[in-house]
């Protein structure tokens, strides 16, 4: 089957490197007798317009030459479509990218394109809003809020503000149902983890499996200032294992489980961000995880 590619270009993410990224794609586009075009991304997220160029031209895949917002909101709009997602990462994070192995290199992630294999990718619904890689409640989400405001993105400035956020840091009030087994908790923050990470490979869920149909929950709970950073490291660098929640809700700093659907009342309004874009936060939140959502190209 002839492959038929529409790059779905950022114009703001990747910078003076884009134009240099576009032409490559040009150029192995063209050796390898692929059919593309590029078309670039709107800052509404409205890709209603995308569905009827997939089915006249008989697109098979779309490539999203970006960030994680833009991953979020174009498989997320075209969702249910007989269609192939890739992703050539240039944005600040790429959460889902990393996870799924795509290279950061634009060329490497390129020739995953084009000779990768198809993988089916979960999602979740925290209330309303549509994740595909990770949301959060509380510090990190703050941390997303003061990130949006800067100019300058990427790893150094959210960087900035997680450590400005952190001598500000108070745990926010929870109460947590998954099933049938409800419990209160003080935490710093709460993430839901379908992808591993917050994105640069740091990865907050090391246990996160993008297609097990099943959501890593990680809740910093209330700790000594000093305390926090020593165990947000440990659980980064995976030496946390999955835990079986009843025993451990009193026991640990950090909890670490999986489930395909809880609910969290936000006693406090702590802040939310759904994957790495602030939102306005809620009382109550209802999450479902929403099983091989997509289906995307991986190394």
């Amino acid at each position: 089957m002839r492959r038929n590619i529409i790059f779905l270009v950022n114009p703001i993410s990747g910078g003076a490197k884009k134009d240099t990224v576009l032409k490559e794609i040009e150029k192995v586009a063209k050796e390898k007798g692929l059919e593309y075009k590029f078309v670039p991304t709107n800052a509404e997220g409205d890709y209603e317009f995308l569905k009827h160029i997939i089915a006249k031209e008989k697109v098979t895949d779309v490539v999203i030459v970006g960030g994680d917002g833009t991953v979020n909101q174009v498989t997320y709009a075209l969702r249910g479509i007989n269609i192939h997602f890739g992703i050539i990462p240039l944005g600040s994070g790429n959460g889902l990218a990393f996870s799924a192995g795509i290279s950061k290199k634009p060329l490497q992630a390129l020739q995953h394109i084009i000779d990768g294999k198809i993988k089916p990718v979960d999602a979740f619904l925290i209330n309303e809003h549509y994740s595909c890689m990770l949301s959060g409640i509380g510090l990190d989400a703050n941390v997303a809020h003061d990130f949006a405001q800067k100019a300058s993105r990427g790893l150094i400035t959210y960087t900035q503000q997680t450590i400005v956020n952190y001598f500000k840091a108070q745990p926010y009030q929870f109460e947590i149902t998954i099933n049938d087994f409800s419990f209160f908790t003080e935490a710093f923050f709460i993430s839901i983890a379908n992808s591993n990470q917050f994105g640069n490979n740091i990865t907050i869920a090391p246990h996160a499996n993008i297609s097990d149909g099943l959501l890593d929950v990680v809740i910093v709970q209330k700790m000594s200032k000093t305390k926090l950073p020593f165990a947000v490291l440990r659980q980064l660098r995976g030496n946390n294992r999955l835990q079986k929640l009843v025993e451990d809700v009193s026991k640990k700093n950090i909890l670490n489980f999986q489930t395909d659907s809880l609910t969290i009342k936000n006693l406090k309004l702590a802040p939310l961000h759904v994957d790495g874009e602030p939102k306005k936060t809620d009382s109550e939140f209802h999450i479902q995880v929403l099983k091989h959502s997509f289906e995307l190209i991986h190394p």
